[in-house]
């Protein structure tokens, strides 16, 4: 690839864009730099160029802002898997926060009535969910472990990860090493992390069966860093476990609502424990369920804010597209004892209908989780007579949740009462956030 050659004349940053990268202006177009921040004055080489706008990279920083900080991970700037390691961490919080408020004003023409305080905690070490990337590069030294390079699809040379936990990071190095004396070494593409409060699980993804003597290393492996290994041949419902088989279940727990939350490797769980704990906490206080009101938790996924409304009290209709979370949603509220006020149903919520929506009965309010396509045909379709008298969306794409909260504002008759977010992901541009609705 061509290395881009540096712009002569430096660019003033304006602000940041919904990816975080700075944005500034010059010569009508705009110009979109990774690692420059608002009230820089920065030198830049671009790698993209259109008619109307460029993506370019920070070359050198003229006035820096006073936001700037020195990133923790040295491999910040190689690795894509962090965007934002050099904005101060309460900085990143506000900066979030106005990509929210700036989706609400331009996508869905709406305002909130109040702005929620941002929900953040640990900045680094959170992240217990991470899809690995494995590469044997002879080039390069052998076995490579790690996230994709930035704008690549190449996997970064590193030995440690700031945002992983430091027991997690520690195993890089060490798992290059396992998967280099592996046969099947050139078969083994991903590896994934899911830790639970009792367990840390890595699912290898292999493309052929390991040997006899790749099972031994394997197994000597997982008994020396005290992990639990399984194997996926193909889809994510093949995943099993390979050793040990009597490790400790893999689970999270929610200690304020006395629930415990099993799962497995693949899945679908937030990647940051603390802050789901919170966004939990926040979404009930918003929804505020009580004895005798009927809810629906929308993209229930396996139970993660159904089973906090049952505690509380409510009847919870949980829907959700997969029948595998379903199922697990099922088991779990059965375990902690809330079978009696719980219900779940497979459907898909992408082509819901008024018909479709009308046959599931009434609810007193709703709880809306969706993925970042949102949630459109969903809120399209709740009836102008008899709809929940309360909302909370929350959402991991403010463009979605912005496109959606037109519709509820401007066709369906709510309130956007109150939105704010939650910094489920420090130092990347990933926005989760949360909003009530009230008719």
């Amino acid at each position: 690839m061509r290395t881009p050659t540096e712009n002569p004349t430096p660019i003033a940053i304006e602000s940041l864009d919904h990816e975080g990268r700075g944005v500034g202006r010059q010569e009508g177009k705009t110009i979109f730099v990774d690692g420059a921040l608002t009230g820089e004055i920065v030198h830049y080489a671009s790698y993209r160029r259109k008619p109307h706008f460029e993506q370019a990279q920070t070359t050198r920083i003229l006035k820096a802002s006073p936001f700037r900080v020195a990133p923790a991970c040295r491999w910040f700037g190689i690795c894509g898997g962090c965007s934002h390691q050099h904005l101060d961490e309460a900085a990143q919080v506000a900066a979030k926060q106005r990509v929210l408020e700036d989706c609400f004003a331009h996508i869905g023409k709406v305002t909130p009535e109040s702005i929620l305080p941002p929900i953040h905690g640990q900045p680094w070490g959170y992240r217990t969910r991470a899809r690995l990337s494995v590469r044997n590069v002879p080039k390069k030294g052998g076995v490579l472990v790690g996230f994709h390079e930035r704008r690549s699809s190449y996997v970064a040379d590193m030995d440690s990860c700031e945002v992983l936990p430091a027991r997690i990071s520690a195993l890089l190095p060490k798992l290059r090493h396992l998967v280099e004396q592996l046969s099947i070494r050139d078969r083994l593409p991903q590896i994934e992390l899911a830790t639970g409060e009792s367990v840390d699980v890595l699912v290898l993804r292999v493309l052929e069966p390991p040997t006899p003597e790749d099972e031994t290393r394997l197994k000597i492996f997982a008994d020396t860093h005290r992990i639990q290994l399984w194997l996926q041949p193909k889809g994510p419902d093949t995943a099993h476990p390979f050793y040990p088989l009597d490790a400790p279940e893999l689970a999270y727990s929610l200690p304020e609502f006395n629930l415990v939350m099993p799962f497995k490797p693949t899945e679908f769980t937030q990647v940051n424990h603390g802050i789901n704990r919170m966004l939990i906490r926040r979404a009930m206080r918003l929804l505020d369920p009580r004895p005798g009101e009927r809810i629906a938790d929308f993209f229930c996924g396996l139970g993660n804010f159904s089973l906090p409304i049952a505690r509380r009290g409510a009847a919870v209709l949980g829907v959700e597209g997969s029948k595998g979370l379903v199922e697990r949603a099922g088991e779990s509220a059965a375990r902690n004892g809330l079978k009696h006020l719980t219900e779940f149903r497979v459907a898909d919520l992408f082509q819901m209908t008024p018909e479709a929506y009308a046959e599931l009965g009434h609810f007193d309010k709703l709880l809306i989780d969706p993925p970042r396509d949102g949630a459109i045909e969903l809120v399209k379709s709740l009836p102008d007579a008899g709809a929940p008298r309360r909302i909370v969306y929350v959402s991991c794409s403010p463009a979605t949740l912005a496109r959606d909260a037109a519709v509820l504002v401007h066709q369906k008759g709510y309130r956007l009462v109150s939105a704010g977010v939650a910094n489920m992901f420090p130092h990347t541009a990933h926005i989760e956030s949360i909003a009530l609705f009230e008719r």
